[in-house]
């Protein structure tokens, strides 16, 4: 099944990238950000307001303000906006604001902002538990859609295992598994799995060739200055660069969705 969020639909003939940075950090930042991603071709803009850090020192997001400077910069591009919403006492403001809500790692099995945030009626972007197995998180899936929502993306964001050469493990199988398990868009976050800049192109091709519905890119005005998650975040140049690495792919893609046959 596709999912619509305003003109973009996933699961249908176009592959969607949503592309900003990890945390909303102030209105030239992310203004700056959706304008760079939003002509390199980016379909929806990213931002978190709300940001569970496991260090209580970390910074934990603009709350309520990011919200609105992000739906500003979403309606100033024309992308959709999409954030993460921490509890079932948040999905009201956060669907005030955002077009889609996103269920985060830690939260996925949180069966009462689950609930909620089916009931809001927005379509839902869930990411995949850290230690979370494929069969777990379709049933997470399946939770929502008894909620009466099935307008659900399900984003595969890698697990953690023994390895240690990169943040999570990134599970590229999981891509068609959950598409034949569950029947629903599936996009992968290759920065949150591998948490390396320079290995996020590799992952974005490799999950556009396995048939990903899309993506989901951290990308900053300045990396190495981020308050959250610099590390994997890319500049504008290295977006525009991935943007077009990945292009070719995404022509086969489209091509293979559409039942047009691609020959080389």
């Amino acid at each position: 099944m596709s999912v619509r969020v305003g003109k973009i639909e996933f699961g249908a003939a176009d592959f969607v990238v949503i592309a900003g940075p990890c945390a909303v950090e102030s209105e030239r930042q992310i203004l700056r950000t959706a304008e760079a991603v939003a002509e390199a071709g980016a379909k929806m803009l990213r931002g978190g307001s709300f940001k569970p850090r496991t260090s209580p020192y970390a910074f934990q997001g603009l709350g309520a303000e990011g919200l609105k400077l992000l739906a500003r910069a979403g309606r100033e591009t024309g992308l959709p906006v999409v954030t993460e919403v921490m509890s079932d006492m948040q999905v009201d403001l956060v669907a005030e604001y955002a077009d889609m809500l996103q269920i985060g790692s830690r939260s996925m099995g949180n069966e009462a902002l689950l609930a909620a945030a089916a009931a809001s009626g927005r379509p839902i972007l869930l990411k995949r538990g850290m230690s979370a197995t494929v069969e777990e998180m379709a049933e997470a899936a399946e939770s929502m859609r008894q909620h009466g929502n099935p307008r659900i993306v399900l984003c595969e964001r890698g697990i953690r295992t023994f390895g240690t050469a990169t943040r999570n493990t990134c599970d590229i199988v999981a891509v068609p598994l959950l598409q034949r398990l569950t029947g629903l868009p599936v996009i992968v976050d290759p920065s949150h799995a591998t948490g390396v800049r320079e290995l996020i192109s590799p992952v974005a091709r490799a999950a556009v060739a396995i048939g990903a519905d899309g993506l989901i890119i951290e990308v900053h005005p300045d990396p190495d200055r981020a308050l959250s998650d610099g590390a994997q975040s890319l500049t504008f140049q290295q977006f525009r660069e991935l943007m077009g690495d990945i292009q070719p792919f995404a022509g086969i893609w489209s091509e293979r969705r559409n039942g047009v046959c691609a020959c080389v």
